[in-house]
């Protein structure tokens, strides 16, 4: 039997023909681990062990499976690092091996920097015992770490050599095309290659104008998981258990030179634990494909930009339809932000001498330096009906303002100035004299084109109202309910019908029940408040329409209606209603719907007047 001292001897000489044998061959993780238990079976009769990987702070084993990491059946170093405080040998209880409980003995492998590399869980043998507490096993501890610290680097070298490949392909790709669609699947076909069993999505943002040809997730902050939100502002990876989801996300952020496009989000299961190689691998293809989006964007950008300075008049017919007036001042924003490249601007409307600055103008206009643009400009078109056009704003202004170069161009009705558009630059000389001249004649295009869209806002209000109560129309809220039964899942409508009206006009009069409408009209408003509308369905009827509601909640707003009209009308009247709910069956219609509510408002007149009647809500419309 050999001593511990011929022992060692021989455990070095196998671990050195050991890596002389196999260090360039394509040896998996695994593999090497059969090799090295092959040393511990020969020498300490040990037949069961476990090899755990330390990678992100904790030791992960390996499976022989599949060679996954887990999170669950890991260590961290915090458990363990006491029972290795005087040697690289620990007797660990139960507790602490979620491996394999049978375990009873470790051994620790650390770098020459002396931080961990891995750990080996073993069931003990005599032999091992004997070893273990000889001065020997410290010295056997350092060459093994030092065999595994090689081997680490060489399998580390060639999932590098295969990553590196597998950027160098796409990248390749990147470079050769300027097709978005192209670029995208790329991203979709790499992440495949090297997760192909995790799903990958793209999550784009500032593509809502283009069709796309593959599948791809529109970024929305207000619907988007705080976790790739985060990525998304932050430009870093971000990784979270989504338990709700039953997977881990990552997010990798998108990002080119400019700006951050997008997030690519990897869904794996709840305890896997994505590597620092991993990360670095989706991180760099995040980055090469951020780079080749905005390369291509910027591409198509410079084409449609020579395109639009061409067909101002095409823009103007544009601008000409059945837009409203806010969706017209951000087209408007856009093209003036791809033609003029500003750093601010804005479209601010004069009503009676009071400046209306537009929701799609950014915050600096409201703020105290914006404000002296706006005061210097409305002092201008109060004088003159001339653009304005300045090159360095410095010799305006007693201090130092953030903007040099300015161009304003009025909005005009008739020769009466009703508004007026301006863009600002940091620079001074920024814009061209042929840009303000290209200004003008963009916004002398678009002004009939905004003056029809105020016109047609106030018409269709009209149009949606009804004259005397203020309620919308009966046609609004037709189509209104036909769209929410389109599209959501469940509604509630009441049809609402005054008691003894008649009676209430020949006793005080038409202008009286005119009065009663408006008072109730309000008494809606104020109860409804915005969580669905409220009509004028015909005489003294009137309608209210609550979608998302369930019918308990439509019956509780109804008898507070039923409560509050008779307290709220002078003189006081009552009201009968009749209450239909609905849930998506696949064949509702608003007929249905209508016929439902008025056959319970007919039960509720027909019941002594002055409640609400609920239509059977079981029943399929």
């Amino acid at each position: 039997m050999l001593n511990h001292s011929e022992t060692i001897v021989h455990i070095k000489s196998e671990m050195l023909d050991l890596w002389n044998e196999n260090g360039m061959k394509n040896i998996p993780a695994t593999g090497w681990f059969d090799l090295f238990n092959q040393l511990l079976e020969k020498y300490f009769g040990i037949q069961e062990s476990h090899f755990m990987l330390f990678d992100m702070d904790r030791f992960i084993p390996l499976n022989y499976n599949h060679s996954i990491m887990k999170k669950m059946d890991s260590l961290t170093w915090q458990q363990v690092s006491y029972a290795f405080s005087t040697s690289c040998v620990a007797n660990l209880s139960k507790e602490y091996s979620s491996v394999d409980p049978s375990m009873d003995s470790a051994l620790l492998f650390k770098s020459s920097e002396g931080t961990p590399e891995g750990l080996m869980l073993l069931k003990s043998t005599q032999r091992w015992n004997s070893f273990s507490n000889s001065d020997y096993v410290e010295e056997f501890s350092t060459i093994s770490s030092y065999l595994i610290s090689n081997i680490k680097k060489q399998i580390f070298i060639a999932q590098k050599e295969k990553q590196y490949r597998e950027l160098f392909n796409v990248t390749e790709m990147f470079h050769s095309t300027m097709d978005i669609d192209r670029i995208l699947e790329g991203v979709l076909l790499a992440m495949n290659s090297a997760f192909p069993s995790f799903q990958t999505d793209l999550v784009l943002s500032n593509d809502q104008d283009r069709q796309m040809k593959i599948a791809v997730k529109l970024f929305d902050y207000l619907s988007e998981r705080p976790s790739a939100i985060e990525a998304f502002v932050s430009g870093e990876i971000t990784v979270e258990n989504a338990s709700d989801l039953d997977c881990r996300l990552l997010n990798a952020p998108i990002k080119g030179r400019q700006g951050i496009y997008g997030i690519l989000q990897v869904r794996t299961p709840e305890d896997y634990l994505f590597s620092n190689r991993q990360k670095d691998f989706i991180r760099m293809l995040a980055n090469t494909s951020g780079n080749a989006l905005e390369n291509a964007k910027l591409y198509h950008q410079s084409h449609r930009l020579i395109a639009d300075l061409q067909l101002i008049n095409e823009t103007s017919h544009k601008l000409n339809m059945n837009l409203k007036l806010e969706e017209m001042l951000n087209f408007l924003q856009k093209q003036l932000t791809k033609s003029f490249h500003p750093m601010q601007s804005c479209f601010v409307f004069i009503n009676d001498d009071e400046m209306d600055i537009t929701t799609s103008c950014p915050k600096f206009i409201a703020s105290k330096p914006g404000q002296m643009y706006i005061s210097h400009i409305s002092h201008h078109f109060k004088k003159s009906r001339d653009s304005l056009f300045i090159a360095d704003f410095t010799k305006f202004a007693d201090e130092k303002v953030p903007y040099l170069s300015l161009m304003a161009v009025p909005l005009l009705d008739q020769q009466e100035i009703f508004g007026y558009c301006f863009v600002l630059h940091e620079e001074p000389y920024f814009f061209s004299f042929d840009s303000f001249k290209l200004m003008q004649s963009l916004i002398h295009h678009c002004t009939l084109a905004i003056t029809n869209s105020k016109l047609r806002d106030q018409l269709q209000d009209m149009v949606d109202r009804d004259h005397l109560t203020k309620l919308y129309a009966r046609s609004y809220l037709d189509q209104y309910v036909e769209e929410s039964i389109e599209k959501d899942h469940s509604g509630v409508f009441i049809l609402l019908d005054i008691d003894n009206f008649k009676q209430v006009n020949d006793t005080y009069g038409h202008q009286v029940g005119d009065k009663i409408l408006v008072q109730i009209a309000q008494l809606l408003d104020q109860t409804i408040g915005g969580k669905g509308i409220g009509a004028r369905w015909g005489g003294e009827e009137l309608a209210v329409f609550l979608p998302h509601f369930t019918e308990d909640e439509g019956k509780n707003l109804g008898l507070t209606l039923v409560d509050l009209v008779p307290k709220m009308t002078n003189p006081p009247v009552t009201i009968s209603s009749g209450l239909a709910s609905w849930e998506h069956s696949g064949q509702e219609a608003f007929h249905d719907v209508f016929h439902a509510a008025d056959t319970a408002l007919y039960e509720a007149k027909n019941n002594g007047k002055n409640q609400l009647r609920i239509f059977d809500s079981n029943v399929s419309l």
